[in-house]
């Protein structure tokens, strides 16, 4: 069994002939979810070569594995058995021909420049775009306007029903530098959000990555929380029990700060007020000798 997005994923891919290479596919993949999809199949965050799904390569590998695609070799390659699960409906796939038949003539580098011109956000971390881009200063100029601009503060993030490339968003535009995790145990049975693919994944987009999990509530305190209340009473204890003893931990994050760095918290709850973050927050603002504001993403 695999997901719709994994069958559009190979129906897309048949629609190209069913091989492209890694670029190419990467960057039609790209142009079809955000200019040919109502709700994307996938997001994408701007990476080394511009747009990127982190979720379309561990999909590729999972699909690699049911013998769906071929190898990990050059190209992204359809077997006989992916297209018999490349089951959409007429019309998606009809769509799917026709994108495939107007990009037809775009590959390589002039596919990468014209994903740039379109879409320049994507862009602001190409290792590519002063290369393609020499001859059009205006491009460049909106790939520089793209960028979203910081200042030194906190914001507070958790990654509760959000893609990772979503969060990664939320984390760029938001002008963060310093990712803070504060989860006692950085695991997550959601794709992207454990400490290991978390850390690469914001180092590939420019964005330091912090543990800190001292910061965190112990498994075991957290059971039973059914109300606003159940999460008050832990928060309570936590405030006067916890953060208190964590004095350095702080301090070293008011020292990212003060060193101009805009950090974001992070842990799993979507809502502030249902995760100890807001606590650490709060703590950290009182104890700042310049007070600032803050932002819940």
């Amino acid at each position: 069994m695999i997901f719709e997005r994994q069958k559009r994923l190979l129906a897309l891919l048949g629609a190209h002939g069913g091989e492209v290479g890694k670029l190419d596919f990467q960057k039609l993949l790209f142009l079809y979810c955000v200019s040919a999809e109502d709700e994307p199949s996938y997001d994408f965050v701007p990476y080394k070569y511009g747009g990127f799904s982190f979720t379309s390569y561990a999909d590729k590998r999972r699909l690699t594995d049911q013998r769906l695609l071929s190898g990990d070799g050059p190209t992204w390659k359809i077997t006989p058995s992916g297209k018999a699960a490349a089951s959409v409906s007429a019309p998606v796939l009809s769509d799917m021909k026709s994108f495939a038949k107007k990009h037809a003539h775009l590959r390589g580098d002039a596919l990468v420049a014209e994903v740039y011109r379109r879409y320049p956000y994507y862009a602001i971390h190409s290792e590519m775009a002063g290369r393609l881009l020499k001859r059009e200063p205006e491009t460049l100029k909106a790939i520089k306007a793209a960028r979203p601009a910081s200042s030194p503060g906190l914001c507070t993030l958790g990654y509760e029903g959000l893609s990772l490339e979503t969060y990664l968003n939320r984390l760029l535009l938001a002008g963060v530098t310093v990712l803070c995790d504060v989860r006692r145990n950085p695991l997550s049975r959601k794709y992207g959000f454990s400490k290991g693919t978390l850390s690469k994944s914001c180092e590939g987009v420019g964005v330091r990555y912090e543990h800190l999990p001292e910061l965190g509530i112990a498994g075991d305190r957290r059971r039973q929380l059914n109300t606003q209340a159940d999460y008050d009473a832990l928060f309570a204890i936590y405030e006067k029990r916890d953060l208190p003893k964590q004095s350095e931990a702080l301090d070293k994050i008011r020292g990212w700060i003060a060193n101009g760095d805009r950090v974001a918290l992070t842990c799993y709850e979507n809502l502030p007020e249902q995760c100890h973050r807001h606590c650490v927050a709060e703590a950290l603002k009182n104890g700042a000798r310049n007070k600032w504001n803050i932002l819940h993403l």
